[in-house]
């Protein structure tokens, strides 16, 4: 006879600084997901309100530019996807699109919400984690704008 194991959030990316019983309890607030190749997890223009933590696999986010598809970047596993709508909900600034078969763990605001007023001490490790994503991408959009410039 088989069992199924139940997927487990890994102590990587935004969830490193949670200890296992903070990631099982957090795992039960959102779902896992699977994702298949070509899948688009968020399309651009579409209203987001739910962060990503990509459990395994690889994925591709995209823009429309005058006309023209732009690879913004690879998100793989161990990062996060949706980070900035969770805390500004709007619509997707980008398409996000599986390059392989993928699994990721979905939570949308309202039950984030839920979640940090009933545990606020590892809530504010996940939100710090989040925070420093954010920054790390801005950094790297500002290199990026700085080498265009200076080219």
């Amino acid at each position: 006879m088989s069992s199924l194991s139940t997927p487990k959030l890994p102590a990587q990316g935004i969830l490193e600084p949670l200890g296992d019983e903070d990631r099982d309890i957090l795992s039960g607030y959102g779902e896992f997901l699977p994702v298949q190749p070509g899948q688009h997890l968020i399309e651009e223009g579409q209203q987001q309100n739910s962060l990503f933590f990509v459990v395994s696999g690889k994925f591709h986010a995209t823009a429309m530019r005058g006309g023209h598809k732009v690879l913004l970047g690879s998100i793989q596993k161990g990062e996060t996807i949706g980070e900035i709508n969770l805390l500004d909900p709007n619509v997707a600034s980008a398409s996000v699109t599986a390059v392989e078969f993928s699994q990721v763990w979905r939570i949308d605001s309202e039950t984030l919400e839920s979640y940090i007023n009933e545990y606020p001490r590892a809530a504010a490790w996940l939100l710090i984690g989040v925070g420093r994503t954010i920054s790390h991408r801005l950094r790297a959009v500002n290199e990026k704008i700085a080498a265009f410039y200076s080219a």
